[in-house]
């Protein structure tokens, strides 16, 4: 297809306009926090996957869901809203970690935001993540902001601490300002099918939470089979979860959508039996535009369009929102720009 420069003048007014009929964030205040159930085992032995259905079914999604021009520019500033920009290299410093605070306060070049008549939307990610030691610089950066400050505990990315080191990190990151924290599942535990151990570190895990929300990450692509990632899913949310996300970002595997699919559909399960809403958390490997629209492709189709709100839908994001913000430039000159150009930290 040519290349051409689009009428800046054309394209404003109708990028705003499907950028407000998107769909609108609703306060989290209405949303009733997962206050845990029993172990039941029997429900538990009751979850099946079917692999390749679930990959038969994964395929055609990205073929069948496509969104383009103004109404892409307006999902892809809505993707930006569902993001924990995030920062989890052994080279941490406190001055990347404040450079990326600044970043999440002006996720997209004010020009562009200009071009698409989206100044006052507000976007911004629903949150920074960084390891704990990290958490009060990223505190005094985005104070104000109402961006949350998430923190990885609990011997990140393993787990494989002594349960008392694990719950006093998440105490120490809870302490230090963080109103959500990542957790780590023994992956072995899952492995063995012991889900009496699962559910009871979890359960202590979200009581060391307190009022901070608790994600679990499962590390799918170490879980072996697709009904494991379903029953240490449903698992996870019976012992008081408020996100279950796939992965640490580490693993040879990371997120994917047939293994989204799994734990979505439990999800699904989940608020038919409970009534209660879970939030779904997709990370590693999310790098461009288009994979983060297939996500929400999948969160519409499987759970709605009211899943696509922050305290219910993230994307686990390092470097999604460069590819997101090439993109919003290119609806408005018809050109990609070069990734210095939005610059991450």
């Amino acid at each position: 297809m040519e290349l051409r420069v689009v009428d800046q003048a054309e394209t404003k007014a109708a990028a705003k306009a499907k950028a407000a009929s998107a769909p609108t964030l609703q306060p989290a205040a209405s949303h009733r926090r997962n206050p845990g159930y029993p172990l039941d085992l029997d429900w538990v032995e009751r979850v099946r996957m079917n692999r390749s259905a679930l990959e038969r079914r994964a395929a055609t999604l990205p073929a069948r869901r496509t969104v383009k021009k103004d109404w892409q520019a307006a999902w892809l500033l809505k993707a930006i809203t569902l993001m924990d920009l995030t920062t989890l290299n052994s080279d941490d410093t406190p001055g990347r970690v404040e450079r990326l605070c600044a970043k999440a306060r002006h996720p997209v070049r004010q020009d562009i935001l200009e071009g698409l008549g989206a100044t006052d939307l507000d976007i911004k990610p629903a949150a920074v993540c960084v390891y704990h030691s990290f958490v009060k610089t990223a505190v005094d950066a985005l104070k104000g902001t109402g961006i949350n400050v998430a923190a990885v505990s609990t011997a990140f990315p393993h787990g494989l601490a002594p349960l008392s080191t694990r719950l006093a990190e998440i105490e120490a990151s809870v302490a230090d300002g963080a109103n959500e924290i990542d957790i780590v599942i023994e992956r072995g535990m899952v492995l063995r099918g012991d889900w009496q151990a699962l559910y009871d570190e979890v359960k202590a895990m979200r009581k060391a939470c307190g009022d901070a929300h608790i994600k679990t990450i499962l590390g799918t692509g170490e879980l072996a089979t697709q009904t494991n990632v379903a029953k240490a899913s449903l698992v996870c949310m019976l012992a008081g979860a408020d996100f279950i996300k796939t992965s640490t970002g580490k693993e040879k595997v990371n997120a994917n959508l047939q293994t989204s699919m799994s734990m979505v559909r439990m999800i699904r399960w989940f608020h038919e039996e409970t009534g209660i809403e879970i939030g779904y958390k997709p990370a590693g490997g999310i790098a461009t535009a288009k994979l983060s629209l297939d996500y929400m492709a999948l969160m519409k189709e499987e759970l709605g369009v009211h899943w696509l709100q922050p305290h219910l839908f993230r994307f686990g994001a390092s470097s999604l929102l460069t590819d997101i913000e090439r993109q919003l430039e290119h609806t408005l000159t018809g050109h990609y720009a070069a990734d210095y150009r939005m610059p991450m930290v």
